[in-house]
């Protein structure tokens, strides 16, 4: 995998939780229980695809851009977008990508939900 720094760097954002999901063969990256990226597996456990949500015209703009940026892998096409684990997507487009993600469930989250995990960051 090209971005082997994307498990730290997710697990540092406030509030973020992850898990295994067997089934599917997937590392979660959530906020209160709201999935805003995945690490997609193959059957051999190697790391295939990243994905994760983005504003639906900056999506379709990016995936014009890059070949290695598909609609999203078994999401909502729209607004689900995967990165190749092997492509040649910038770093640092892809940490915009996956803060922007973030970004999107967090306004989601009720207010004082956002507080206290504003709040836990300056601890």
């Amino acid at each position: 995998m090209n971005y082997p720094w994307i498990d730290g760097f997710l697990k540092e954002m406030n509030g973020v939780t992850s898990d295994f999901k067997e089934e599917w063969n997937w590392d979660r990256y959530m906020i209160d229980g709201k999935m805003f990226a995945a690490v997609c597996r193959d059957d051999q456990g190697k790391e295939k695809l990243i994905s994760m949500k983005l504003d639906p015209l900056e999506g379709d703009f990016l995936r014009q851009q890059y070949k290695d940026i598909i609609p999203g892998y078994y999401m909502n096409k729209v607004h689900w977008n995967s990165v190749m684990a092997d492509g040649e997507v910038p770093e640092d487009l892809l940490k915009d990508m996956l803060e922007k993600s973030y970004s999107l469930i967090f306004a989601k989250l009720p207010k004082k939900r956002q507080k206290e995990l504003l709040d836990e960051r300056n601890i």
